[in-house]
Formats: structure tokens, sequence, C-alpha cells
């Protein structure tokens, strides 16, 4: 059994690589540029359609677990997230039917930001998306485009909440502010503190992603969540006990973004139906882990 990552070199994808090689399966790890990269990464933009067709057409995968996405809110180039978000996902779906492979199952990484701030309380997948923001945009846009192909190809969309874990990059805001406190910093500049998310640990995600790609679903939209809400000041507060000490925080009119959302907490009960006896470590204990890393 394979499976090809796209994104692999990732965040998420390092995990979930893992996660599979531990269930036996072989992992294609793909990547825009292979350079500085792992031995066997295999070079994949997924704006290149002729990229997507070589690959797919060579290895065959089992499976595909499509990660590969322009993932950071702020980032400044607004078409990047078309271009890749969209276009990139239609390419390799395309590249399937162009080459004739069809995989046992295809999942395809959404984002729970495509809710927006539509609601109060606990989120579930009938929810109609009210994106805020050019990220959460483009991913509505992927959904809608990935849907015209459920009739053709095995696939399960998965709409991930936030989640963190070591290895996170540092501009992302939990890893930013255990960083603080690994620095032992005397104060940290935040944005709107009473900003409350959904919070899961990077292995919970990488295990159901595992368990969704080899499971009998398809067609399917799934949050990949705790359904517990965390605040900035839940995760400061945690921090401190980890550390032992408190720390001042401040507030930056500067981080705080106009389109902010502000609830954002989701139903887990389709998740637990299909994976259900996903472990998901307490985001206290995932909060030390990434303090003692």
């Amino acid at each position: 059994m394979r499976a090809m990552l796209t994104g692999a070199r990732g965040f998420t994808g390092r995990y979930l690589s893992d996660a599979l090689q531990q269930a036996g399966i072989a992992v294609v790890k793909t990547c825009a540029d292979v350079e500085g990269g792992g031995v066997g990464d295999v070079a994949l933009d997924i704006t290149d359609i002729e990229q997507c067709r070589r690959v797919i057409d060579e290895y065959r995968p089992n499976y595909i677990a499509h990660l590969a996405a322009i993932s950071f809110v702020a980032h400044e180039d607004a078409l990047a997230f078309y271009r890749v978000n969209v276009l990139g996902t239609l390419n390799l779906l395309q590249a399937c039917a162009d080459v004739g492979h069809e995989p046992a199952k295809i999942l395809v990484a959404s984002s729970a930001n495509v809710y927006g701030n539509a609601c109060e309380g606990v989120i579930e997948e009938s929810q109609s998306p009210q994106p805020v923001n050019h990220y959460a945009t483009s991913k509505v846009a992927m959904e809608y485009m990935v849907r015209t192909w459920f009739d053709r190809l095995p696939i399960i969309l998965t709409r991930p909440f936030n989640y963190t874990g070591v290895g996170q990059a540092g501009q992302f805001l939990v890893p930013k502010i255990v960083s603080h406190f690994k620095r032992r910093e005397a104060s940290i500049e935040l944005g709107n503190l009473d900003v409350t998310r959904d919070f899961s640990d990077v292995r919970t995600v990488a295990s159901a992603y595992a368990a969704l790609l080899r499971g009998a679903a398809s067609g399917e939209t799934v949050n990949i969540c705790s359904g517990r809400p965390y605040s900035l000041r839940d995760i400061i507060a945690a921090m401190e006990r980890a550390a032992g000490y408190e720390i001042e925080v401040r507030v930056n009119p500067a981080f705080v973004r106009q389109n902010e959302v502000r609830t954002l907490i989701g139903s887990a009960k389709k998740l637990d139906e299909l994976v259900p006896d996903l472990e998901r470590p307490a985001f206290e204990e995932t909060l030390q882990w990434m303090y003692a890393a």
C-alpha cells in the first residue's frame, strides 16, 4: 500500500507521514521544492498540471492526502491563495482522471476558517460557510469545486480547527507564546485576548487523517476538532503553570485583525463516529510537550 502526500514537508505532513508509516503504508512525500529536503522527496508543484499527471501516473498511490496550501491567514499575496488552494487542488483531481487512476481514497484538507463569524456555540458541518478573509474564501471555493468530483473519485473533505505541536512555525500564535516562555521573557504582545478557539494536538490530527484515508467514508465533509474552547487567556495561564512564572501581557492594536473570527468551536460528533478510537491528549499536555521540546 502506498500513500502520496502533498505538502509532505509541512507541519502536518511530517506527522501524517509518520502515522501512515506506522500503519505499514509506504509514503511518497511530495513538495514544491525538494532542495534541502529528505532523501526520496519528490518534486511536485501542484499549480503545474503536467507535473501532477506525471507524478500520479508514475506512483499510482492507493491513497492521496492533499495538505499543500497557502495556510497563513495574513499571507500578503492574495492571488496565491486561489492559485494554490483552488487551482492546485483541481490539478490533482484532474490529473487522476487524465491518467486513469482512481485511488482508494483522496483526503483534501480544507479549514474551519470557512465558517467565519457565522455563529456562536458548537459548529456542525451543516453550518453554511461565511468566510471573512482570502484564505477562508479560497478554501470555500476549493470545497465547492471538490464536490463536483464526488461522483467520480472517492474523496473526503476535512475541516481542521486550530491545532498545534512541536515543529509548528513561530509565526503562528501558540508557538509564539510558548517560545516567549522558553526564553523566560518578561512580557509578550498579543492581539485580542478574548478570541476563543478549538485546539487539537497535531498528532491527533495526523491520526485522524490516517484513519479517514483507510476508512470507508467518502463524499463527506468532516470537522477535525476537540469540541472544547480555549481562549488566549487560558493558554497564557497554562503556560504560566508550565514555566512557573507569570508573564506581562500587552495588547498591541497592530495585532488585532479587522476581520477576526472571534469564536470557533467545532462539533466532533461526526469525527467520533468515523474514528471512534481517536486519542486526544489534553491541550495542556500539548503545551507542556511544546515547552519541553
